[in-house]
């Protein structure tokens, strides 16, 4: 296990993946008021075996008390912070056409820390105009306005054949960080960091496991 530069442990990505499913369940109790919860709970509601889940916690130093579990509140705001959900992290659209415009306009993403401030755009239609009180300006303006404003997250919802260029471009303007939410798989230089959310594939799956069944 090793520490970035801020001393943020980095963790193995499948335990990454399934910190939000304990945060969400416990911020549920915290909202009901339940005081503390087990492990042995918490795979019963999540389908997750209560050694991998007191495993994964483990990795952030949170252990339970024996014969009691977790306390809930305390442990919410533990994993809220590991997540950097309870810090505000600004982002960009690169491109703003259903999908890009439906993120602009989720407002439940600042609870998870993200914050959209921009988006960006080769349509002449678009550019100029807002959405849901979001900006979006000229793909052109984008190294100008990084400069200015230090955004380091960049969401890509473009065209497919767009994908690539618009990553190069973007890591070019000073991009640090990639939400690729296209179905292609795009090349980034090892220093940046980038997730893949392919709604493709997993619809691909549906479709695949309904077959089976």
């Amino acid at each position: 296990m090793t520490k970035n530069n801020e001393n943020q442990t980095i963790l193995p990505e499948p335990t990454i993946r399934r910190l939000p499913w304990y945060l969400s369940y416990v911020r549920m109790l915290d909202n009901l008021h339940v005081e503390y919860v087990s492990s042995t709970q918490i795979s019963k509601e999540l389908n997750v075996q209560s050694s991998q889940i007191a495993k994964d916690l483990s990795f952030l130093n949170i252990r339970g008390k024996t014969r009691i579990g977790y306390e809930v509140h305390r442990l919410a705001c533990e994993l809220e912070d590991f997540l950097g959900f309870n810090h505000q992290h600004d982002a960009v659209v690169i491109g703003t056409g259903s999908l890009g415009t439906a993120l602009m306009q989720d407002r439940g993403l600042e609870h998870y820390g993200l914050n959209i401030v921009a988006g960006f755009d080769v349509r002449s239609e678009v550019i100029g105009q807002s959405v849901g009180g979001v900006p979006v300006y000229a793909i052109d303006e984008l190294a100008a306005w990084q400069r200015e404003h230090g955004v380091s997250i960049a969401i890509l919802t473009v065209p497919v054949e767009r994908a690539q260029e618009t990553a190069d471009l973007a890591i070019a303007s000073g991009m640090t960080a990639l939400w690729n939410f296209t179905p292609y798989r795009i090349r980034v230089p090892e220093d940046v960091v980038i997730a893949n959310t392919s709604i493709y594939a997993h619809l691909a799956i549906i479709y695949n496991r309904m077959g089976m069944s």
